[in-house]
Protein backbone atom coordinates (compact mmCIF):
# COMPACT_ATOMS: atom_id res chain seq x y z
CA UNK A 1 0.00 0.00 0.00
CA UNK A 2 1.10 3.56 -0.66
CA UNK A 3 2.36 5.84 1.85
CA UNK A 4 0.19 8.86 2.66
CA UNK A 5 -2.77 6.50 2.25
CA UNK A 6 -6.47 7.20 3.50
CA UNK A 7 -6.67 5.16 6.76
CA UNK A 8 -10.21 4.62 5.83
CA UNK A 9 -8.71 2.87 2.70
CA UNK A 10 -6.70 0.54 4.76
CA UNK A 11 -10.23 -0.88 6.84
CA UNK A 12 -12.13 -1.21 3.00
CA UNK A 13 -12.55 -4.73 2.47
CA UNK A 14 -10.21 -4.65 -0.45
CA UNK A 15 -7.45 -3.68 1.39
CA UNK A 16 -8.90 -6.47 4.29
CA UNK A 17 -8.90 -8.80 1.54
CA UNK A 18 -5.37 -7.70 0.41
CA UNK A 19 -4.27 -8.32 3.67
CA UNK A 20 -5.26 -11.88 4.53
CA UNK A 21 -4.23 -12.82 0.89
CA UNK A 22 -0.35 -12.15 1.90
CA UNK A 23 -0.55 -13.69 5.03
CA UNK A 24 -1.73 -16.69 3.53
CA UNK A 25 1.28 -16.55 1.34
CA UNK A 26 3.34 -16.06 4.16
CA UNK A 27 2.14 -18.94 6.61
CA UNK A 28 2.79 -21.48 3.22
CA UNK A 29 6.18 -20.20 2.47
CA UNK A 30 7.10 -20.64 6.14
CA UNK A 31 6.09 -24.27 6.33
CA UNK A 32 8.27 -24.84 2.69
CA UNK A 33 11.08 -23.48 4.36
CA UNK A 34 10.64 -25.19 7.67
CA UNK A 35 9.37 -28.88 6.37
CA UNK A 36 13.11 -29.26 5.35
CA UNK A 37 14.38 -29.28 8.80
CA UNK A 38 13.78 -32.14 11.37
CA UNK A 39 12.23 -31.65 14.17
CA UNK A 40 14.64 -31.33 17.08
CA UNK A 41 11.76 -32.71 20.05
CA UNK A 42 14.92 -31.94 22.35
CA UNK A 43 14.46 -28.35 21.45
CA UNK A 44 11.11 -28.18 22.41
CA UNK A 45 11.25 -30.23 25.71
CA UNK A 46 11.11 -28.95 29.16
CA UNK A 47 14.11 -30.30 31.12
CA UNK A 48 13.47 -32.56 34.12
CA UNK A 49 17.18 -30.64 35.75
CA UNK A 50 19.20 -28.28 34.06
CA UNK A 51 22.23 -26.52 34.62
CA UNK A 52 21.03 -23.04 32.79
CA UNK A 53 19.19 -21.50 35.26
CA UNK A 54 17.29 -19.72 32.51
CA UNK A 55 15.60 -23.20 31.33
CA UNK A 56 14.04 -23.97 34.90
CA UNK A 57 10.86 -22.59 33.73
CA UNK A 58 10.46 -24.28 30.28
CA UNK A 59 12.13 -25.70 27.27
CA UNK A 60 15.10 -23.50 25.33
CA UNK A 61 11.92 -22.78 22.15
CA UNK A 62 10.42 -21.07 24.99
CA UNK A 63 13.06 -19.37 26.35
CA UNK A 64 14.36 -18.38 22.95
CA UNK A 65 10.66 -17.05 21.71
CA UNK A 66 10.45 -15.08 25.24
CA UNK A 67 13.99 -13.38 24.49
CA UNK A 68 12.90 -12.71 20.99
CA UNK A 69 10.19 -11.16 21.97
CA UNK A 70 11.68 -9.47 24.64
CA UNK A 71 14.05 -7.58 22.25
CA UNK A 72 11.29 -6.82 19.82
CA UNK A 73 9.21 -5.00 23.02
CA UNK A 74 12.21 -2.93 23.21
CA UNK A 75 12.61 -1.34 19.74
CA UNK A 76 8.42 -0.49 19.81
CA UNK A 77 7.22 -3.62 18.37
CA UNK A 78 4.27 -4.01 20.57
CA UNK A 79 3.11 -0.35 20.22
CA UNK A 80 1.18 -0.84 17.27
CA UNK A 81 -2.36 -2.01 18.36
CA UNK A 82 -1.60 -4.72 15.43
CA UNK A 83 0.94 -6.71 17.20
CA UNK A 84 0.34 -8.25 20.07
CA UNK A 85 3.00 -10.93 21.97
CA UNK A 86 2.66 -14.40 22.88
CA UNK A 87 4.11 -14.40 26.38
CA UNK A 88 3.16 -10.41 27.49
CA UNK A 89 4.46 -10.78 30.73
CA UNK A 90 7.58 -8.80 31.82
CA UNK A 91 8.31 -7.46 28.72
CA UNK A 92 10.42 -4.81 28.98
CA UNK A 93 10.20 -0.90 28.10
CA UNK A 94 9.85 0.63 24.60
CA UNK A 95 13.22 2.50 23.50
CA UNK A 96 11.16 3.81 21.24
CA UNK A 97 8.76 6.98 21.72
CA UNK A 98 5.20 5.88 22.22
CA UNK A 99 3.09 6.35 18.67
CA UNK A 100 -0.25 8.04 18.56
CA UNK A 101 -2.51 5.48 16.28
CA UNK A 102 -5.53 6.82 14.78
CA UNK A 103 -9.04 5.66 15.70
CA UNK A 104 -9.22 3.03 12.72
CA UNK A 105 -6.15 1.79 13.24
CA UNK A 106 -6.43 1.01 16.63
CA UNK A 107 -9.45 -1.16 16.33
CA UNK A 108 -6.83 -3.29 13.96
CA UNK A 109 -5.42 -5.44 16.37
CA UNK A 110 -4.97 -8.63 14.38
CA UNK A 111 -6.38 -10.33 11.10
CA UNK A 112 -8.91 -12.71 13.38
CA UNK A 113 -10.18 -9.83 15.64
CA UNK A 114 -10.14 -7.59 12.83
CA UNK A 115 -12.25 -10.20 10.49
CA UNK A 116 -14.38 -10.13 13.69
CA UNK A 117 -14.57 -6.22 13.82
CA UNK A 118 -16.17 -6.38 9.71
CA UNK A 119 -18.38 -9.03 10.38
CA UNK A 120 -20.42 -7.54 13.24
CA UNK A 121 -20.09 -3.81 12.43
CA UNK A 122 -23.45 -3.39 12.09
CA UNK A 123 -24.81 -4.84 15.52
CA UNK A 124 -26.96 -2.37 17.32
CA UNK A 125 -27.69 -3.09 20.70
CA UNK A 126 -31.11 -4.31 19.58
CA UNK A 127 -29.41 -7.96 18.79
CA UNK A 128 -26.88 -7.36 21.87
CA UNK A 129 -29.00 -9.63 23.70
CA UNK A 130 -29.40 -11.89 21.23
CA UNK A 131 -25.67 -12.56 21.06
CA UNK A 132 -24.90 -12.84 24.81
CA UNK A 133 -27.19 -15.19 24.84
CA UNK A 134 -25.59 -17.15 22.48
CA UNK A 135 -23.25 -19.09 24.38
CA UNK A 136 -19.28 -20.20 22.41
CA UNK A 137 -20.56 -23.17 20.42
CA UNK A 138 -22.99 -21.10 19.15
CA UNK A 139 -21.19 -18.35 18.37
CA UNK A 140 -18.57 -20.60 16.79
CA UNK A 141 -21.77 -22.22 14.44
CA UNK A 142 -23.05 -18.34 13.10
CA UNK A 143 -19.36 -17.91 12.20
CA UNK A 144 -18.67 -21.04 10.26
CA UNK A 145 -19.48 -20.78 6.56
CA UNK A 146 -18.45 -23.93 5.15
CA UNK A 147 -18.46 -23.06 0.93
CA UNK A 148 -15.99 -20.17 1.46
CA UNK A 149 -14.26 -22.66 4.15
CA UNK A 150 -13.39 -24.87 1.46
CA UNK A 151 -12.92 -22.67 -1.50
CA UNK A 152 -10.24 -21.26 1.47
CA UNK A 153 -9.02 -24.77 1.37
CA UNK A 154 -8.87 -25.50 -2.66
CA UNK A 155 -6.98 -22.47 -2.48
CA UNK A 156 -4.27 -22.75 -0.11
CA UNK A 157 -3.67 -26.46 -1.37
CA UNK A 158 -3.19 -24.88 -4.95
CA UNK A 159 -0.76 -22.49 -3.84
CA UNK A 160 1.53 -24.83 -1.72
CA UNK A 161 1.70 -27.01 -4.77
CA UNK A 162 2.55 -23.83 -6.98
CA UNK A 163 4.92 -22.43 -4.46
CA UNK A 164 6.87 -25.80 -3.87
CA UNK A 165 7.23 -26.78 -7.14
CA UNK A 166 10.96 -26.38 -8.31
CA UNK A 167 12.50 -24.51 -11.44
CA UNK A 168 14.96 -25.48 -14.02
CA UNK A 169 17.16 -23.34 -15.36
CA UNK A 170 15.96 -23.31 -18.82
CA UNK A 171 12.30 -22.12 -17.25
CA UNK A 172 10.37 -25.23 -17.00
CA UNK A 173 8.34 -26.80 -14.26
CA UNK A 174 10.09 -29.75 -12.96
CA UNK A 175 7.83 -32.63 -12.63
CA UNK A 176 8.63 -34.15 -9.21
CA UNK A 177 7.35 -34.18 -5.75
CA UNK A 178 6.92 -30.73 -4.33
CA UNK A 179 8.52 -29.79 -1.53
CA UNK A 180 5.35 -29.78 0.95
CA UNK A 181 2.26 -32.03 0.48
CA UNK A 182 -0.83 -29.61 -0.44
CA UNK A 183 -3.13 -31.69 1.21
CA UNK A 184 -1.31 -31.34 4.97
CA UNK A 185 -1.49 -27.54 3.97
CA UNK A 186 -5.17 -28.00 3.95
CA UNK A 187 -5.58 -29.72 6.82
CA UNK A 188 -3.10 -27.44 8.93
CA UNK A 189 -5.97 -24.66 7.48
CA UNK A 190 -8.76 -27.07 8.33
CA UNK A 191 -7.98 -28.24 11.59
CA UNK A 192 -5.58 -25.43 13.24
CA UNK A 193 -5.93 -21.83 11.57
CA UNK A 194 -9.64 -21.25 10.67
CA UNK A 195 -10.79 -22.90 13.84
CA UNK A 196 -8.50 -20.66 15.77
CA UNK A 197 -9.27 -17.43 13.48
CA UNK A 198 -12.95 -18.15 14.88
CA UNK A 199 -12.09 -18.94 18.09
CA UNK A 200 -10.51 -15.51 18.28
CA UNK A 201 -13.38 -13.87 16.50
CA UNK A 202 -15.94 -15.03 19.45
CA UNK A 203 -13.55 -13.93 22.13
CA UNK A 204 -13.13 -10.47 20.67
CA UNK A 205 -17.17 -10.26 20.17
CA UNK A 206 -17.94 -11.31 23.47
CA UNK A 207 -15.28 -8.46 24.56
CA UNK A 208 -16.62 -5.83 22.64
CA UNK A 209 -20.29 -7.02 23.37
CA UNK A 210 -19.41 -7.33 27.45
Amino acid sequence: MACGGDDNDKLSLDSIRDSLIRQEDTIIFNLIERIKYPINSIFYQQPSSSNIPCLSGGSLFHYLFQQTEALQAKVGRYLSPEENPFFPNNLPDSIIPPTNFTPALSRRIHYGKFVAEVKFMDCTDEYKPFILAQDRDALMKLLTFEAVEEMVKKRVAKKAKVFGQEITSNDCVKEAKGKVDPSLVSRLYDEWIMPLTKLVEVEYLLRRLD
